[in-house]
């Protein structure tokens, strides 16, 4: 099968069949009472299905089917992982220690899957796996945090995988040309049922499946040669957002796993509209995505330049909480650290 043609069909087989198939899941979901119900931390009122994610794993597996080599086995790998562990805590939930272990194995496996062709010796490679796990299981969970409002998260992914979708142009790479088309068609089918009126949300499987497909399209893009600014921007925004709000958490001695103050929350609080927080961290990460870019011109001063832009832009993203003058004084809610 040609190049081209693989493509084609990989985005294909992410959107095609999604007015029939997303009906009919939230149909499911409702007979199956998958329902998200309204409480304190929400930002719904509107009892609603979660897990309409699961036709985007579908998809995405189609496509990794499609392209057929080692690099889409190790996609596969990853989404049907981390979607098997998200549909599970969607119908009946894991305990946090559960979860985290499921969650260790799969990455651990993609890491090593990936990792495996560099020439290396056994220590520095197992090291450099069990980091890899490590940053791959934290993305996804907070890939999973961050999906607070309609929208955000499906937008971030398309944007997220257009990007890589570009970057395997300019290597060229027919691998993340295809899964990052596959990825950003996917996620933008999902967005009717959800970007205004929502009438499902991703769940946990969806929200786990897009953040881990990111991770790992960022992994082997750095593994090809995909200069490292580059290869996070898509991440960078979700990345700094959850770090920062657990740092402080953490460093004002309240509990790491309860969490409602993200810079997109205050936001949100502060009354923005579900849609407008959507839109200005999406034109912030595609930003950051426009800056990371410069690394690939090979100049090291537009290169310094557009790094010191970048840590701007997020440096002013997370202070913009104090720059609207708005605090979250709602009650914390434990998302199971007991468990």
């Amino acid at each position: 099968m040609s190049g081209s043609l693989t493509i084609v069909l990989a985005a294909v087989s992410c959107c095609r069949g999604r007015p029939i198939t997303e009906p009919v899941a939230i149909a499911l979901l409702r007979r199956g009472a998958v329902i998200d119900m309204p409480g304190p931390r929400s930002s719904h009122t509107t009892p609603t299905p979660r897990g309409g994610g699961a036709p985007i794993a579908v998809g995405l597996l189609a496509a990794a089917a499609i392209i057929h080599n080692a690099l889409a086995v190790v996609f596969a790998v990853a989404v049907a992982g981390f979607a098997a562990i998200g549909f599970t805590e969607d119908l009946r939930g894991l305990s946090i220690p559960r979860r985290l272990a499921l969650q260790s194995l799969v990455a651990i496996t993609i890491a090593g899957l990936i990792l495996s062709p560099l020439r290396m010796t056994a220590v520095p490679l197992a090291v450099l796996a069990v980091i890899a796990a490590v940053g791959l299981t934290g993305f996804v969970n907070a890939f999973n945090f961050m999906d607070g409002v309609n929208g955000i998260s499906a937008v971030h992914a398309l944007i997220g995988g257009a990007a890589y979708a570009l970057l395997g142009v300019w290597r060229p790479d027919t691998f993340l040309i295809a899964a990052g088309a596959a990825l950003a068609t996917g996620a933008l089918a999902f967005l009717p049922w959800n970007a205004f009126r929502a009438r499902v949300f991703l769940g946990d499987v969806g929200s786990y499946v897009l953040g881990a497909a990111l991770a790992v399209l960022a992994m082997i893009a750095a593994s090809r040669g995909v200069p490292d600014e580059a290869a996070l921007a898509p991440l960078a925004l979700y990345l700094a957002d959850t770090s920062w709000t657990l740092l402080r958490r953490i460093l004002a001695g309240q509990s790491w796993c309860n969490h409602h103050a993200h810079v997109y929350q205050h936001w949100a609080g502060a009354g923005w509209s579900h849609q407008r927080v959507t839109v200005v961290t999406s034109a912030t990460t595609l930003l950051l995505c426009l800056l990371g870019a410069a690394s690939l011109t090979g100049d090291p001063a537009l290169r310094a330049l557009a790094d010191a832009a970048a840590v701007s832009v997020l440096a002013l993203y997370l202070r913009s909480p104090a720059l609207l003058g708005h605090t979250i004084t709602q009650p914390e809610i434990s998302l199971g650290c007991a468990s």
